[in-house]
């Protein structure tokens, strides 16, 4: 990082400035003296021409001499600092405000036309001059004809003057924008560099396995939340890898332990240790063990198609509450042997819900069975369905064992048995409540637990009710 971006960026910082350093010092320096230049030829233009209407065009009219016409030009000569010259239209010089000598002297080459559409030229003046002029001529006409010219002459040290005065201020306003930038640049370093290079010193860490590393960086900004991001990130990849571990460990007991009951019961039964009289009833204990395992395979297969999202849901319109009464219809026997009746509570006699009827129907067997697990004997299980803002809800309340406080986020952890179930699921997988979360959450909506320990526990899910 401190050799590539930042690096970067400093050495992009020290270019602009440079450059923008060398746009004043070449292009604004060459436009701001063009623009000066067209204003002093502007100014003296305007000169010239009031010059030769008046002075030069009575000049030729004989109203003045050349001596009165003489003594006007040096005062304006004086007044605007200029050098002013009266010619012909040969080019010969016949008034000069500042060289007498070179009165009646000719201008070699003499072109009034050479300027063309120019207003000005730069320049020695047909090398009348030792220094550059910026020189303007205005034509004296007198009865519709041109009879000579004014022309007025300024050295351009003033013009070079005032652009360098100009420059200067350019060059200390530049100056002190680049200063105040720096602040700019202190701002980037304390704002996004260094929270840039905690992120960056994170994602190493955690690229080295190191998932505790924690990116301290609190502002309210991008980075901020960036960094929240990656430790919110971190975290859940912590517990994805705990829960991972506990994932195989689980897995683990949960196949170790039937496969030795198997083994040692076969083994026992074919050396003759278990009298072939008493083979049946651990035979028996063989298939229930046998039944755990498959019913085992069978959920966690189930979850591993929701983790992948290869199983697409059948979504149709169906009563929810015919769906209840045939689940319902299944465990009449077991729910006689343990007197446990059901209480249907139903807003509507019909509740038409879009779904799939397969999923939800191992919902609601699900939940089912974990209240008749769980319930006492000689109890009730409550079963209501209502509809609210556009939604059915389905409740599943028992007066069970309830759920301790500490474990209600946990229970839809996949393997997560409730000490206080331990001794009454025995043939639960712990895998139940995690395939009905799924099953919920692929239809877009919601599940949710109310318990207390030693009163009991109510699931409540929603389902989209089904359009008319």
């Amino acid at each position: 990082m401190r050799g590539t971006v930042y690096t970067k960026f400093i050495i992009g910082y020290i270019i602009f400035g440079l450059c923008s350093f060398l746009t004043i010092a070449i292009l604004t320096s060459d436009w701001t003296f063009e623009h000066l230049a067209n204003e002093r030829a502007q100014e003296l233009y305007n000169e010239a021409n009031l010059i030769a209407n008046q002075y030069g065009s009575e000049y030729y009219n004989k109203q003045m001499t050349r001596s009165e016409v003489s003594i006007q030009l040096k005062a304006v000569d004086t007044f605007l600092n200029v050098q002013i010259w009266m010619v012909d239209t040969e080019g010969n010089i016949i008034i000069n405000t500042r060289d007498s000598s070179l009165t009646n002297a000719s201008i070699p080459g003499f072109d009034p036309a050479s300027l063309g559409r120019n207003l000005y030229q730069l320049g020695y003046y047909y090398n009348m001059f030792s220094e550059e002029m910026i020189s303007v001529s205005a034509p004296i006409t007198s009865n519709f004809q041109t009879r000579g010219y004014i022309i007025i002459h300024s050295s351009i040290r003033s013009l070079q003057s005032a652009r360098d005065s100009l420059l200067n201020i350019s060059y200390v306003t530049l100056i002190v924008i680049f200063l105040l930038s720096l602040i700019f640049l202190l701002v980037f370093t304390i704002f996004i560099y260094r929270p840039l290079k905690k992120i960056t010193a994170a994602a190493n860490a955690y690229a080295a396995g190191d998932l505790k590393y924690k990116v301290n960086c609190h502002s309210n900004d991008e980075m901020g939340y960036l960094a929240a991001t990656l430790n919110y990130m971190a975290h859940e990849l912590n517990k994805s890898e705990e829960y991972q571990k506990n994932f195989i460990a689980n897995v683990s007991h949960d196949f170790r332990s039937p496969l030795t009951s198997i083994k040692g019961y076969v083994e026992a039964m074919k050396d003759g240790t278990i009298p072939y009289e008493m083979q049946e009833k651990y035979l028996d204990i063989v298939i229930f063990e046998t039944e755990r395992l498959r019913k085992l395979t069978s959920s966690l297969l189930t979850l591993n198609s929701y983790d992948s999202r290869a199983i697409l849901l059948d979504i149709s319109s169906f009563d929810i509450n015919q769906v209840i009464k045939s689940t319902l219809a299944t465990f009449e026997g077991i729910c006689g042997k343990k007197k446990i009746s059901f209480v249907l509570t139903l807003d509507e006699k019909v509740k038409m819900v879009s779904a799939d009827m397969g999923k939800i129907q191992q919902v609601l067997y699900n939940l089912i069975d974990n209240a008749i697990k769980f319930s006492h004997n000689n109890s009730s299980i409550r079963i209501t369905v209502s509809e609210r803002n556009g939604k059915v809800f389905v409740s599943v309340k028992d007066s069970g064992i309830g759920i301790p406080k500490d474990s209600i986020s946990k229970i839809w952890d996949r393997f997560y048995k409730t000490d206080l179930s331990r001794g009454k699921d025995k043939k639960g997988t712990g895998l139940g409540l995690s395939i009905t979360k799924e099953i919920i959450q692929s239809h877009n909506e919601n599940i949710d637990v109310i318990s207390t320990e030693g009163v009991g526990t109510e699931f409540i899910f929603s389902l989209p009710k089904a359009r008319d």
